[in-house]
């Protein structure tokens, strides 16, 4: 029994009680990545009663949490975890983790126009300038572009294009950090693999703790 100060427990190995009585263990960390379809809320219920993102997962699972939000109306990857401290790290502005965006915006957008685009805007709340901008394809009243932003700030993508002339069509999340949407079909979801959870980790800069996957 170790009763000096600053004693470390193994939760593998010691017996952790508080007045005789045992203290449960940490939940086990789960990582889920999905891809959320449009026409539902990034959260875990609406007052509203509109669809939301925890309706897509396993009803048995573990209670996850989204990493961020998509509006409504946006689609693409959405991460979910219970693990606090590494949501804390990805939505904290000063890591500047990378958002990748595929956006279909109103009307054409021409190559000689992406220098506008990569200097940026100035919003009611502050710059906003990408950390990169490629034009994809155009289609016969919009055009396809594929941004970049590492701050994701509040509709910061709509409010940039709309600023710009070019209101958003349709967004779509296709990379957060080092996580790629990839394949994954629209309203699946699955883990994280052993390559994704440890790039995880690498931002974390910790080892790699057990995991949970949550998704049969």
């Amino acid at each position: 029994m170790r009763r000096e100060p600053g004693a470390q427990a193994d939760p593998d190995i010691d017996r952790i009680t508080l007045d005789g009585r045992p203290l449960q263990g940490a939940e086990a960390r789960a990582y889920v990545l999905l891809h959320k379809p449009r026409g539902y809320v990034t959260s875990r219920a609406d007052p509203q009663g509109r669809p939301v993102v925890i309706d897509l997962l396993p009803g048995d699972g573990p209670r996850v949490f989204p990493v961020g939000r998509l509006d409504y109306d946006a689609e693409g990857l959405l991460l979910l975890t219970n693990d606090g401290e590494l949501t804390n790290r990805l939505l904290h502005p000063r890591y500047e983790i990378p958002r990748v965006y595929e956006v279909e915006v109103e009307r054409h957008v021409s190559p000689r126009e992406l220098g506008r685009w990569r200097r940026g805007v100035v919003l009611p709340d502050g710059p906003a300038v990408p950390a990169a901008v490629s034009l994809l394809r155009r289609g016969s009243r919009t055009t396809w572009i594929k941004l970049t932003f590492a701050e994701g700030r509040y509709r910061e993508v709509k409010r940039y294009c709309k600023a710009l002339g070019h209101p958003v069509v349709r967004l779509r999340r296709v990379q957060f950090g080092p996580l790629h949407l990839g394949s994954l079909p629209m309203g699946k979801a699955r883990p994280l693999t052993a390559a994704e959870r440890a790039a995880l980790e690498n931002l974390r800069g910790g080892a790699a703790s057990p995991i949970l996957t949550g998704i049969r």
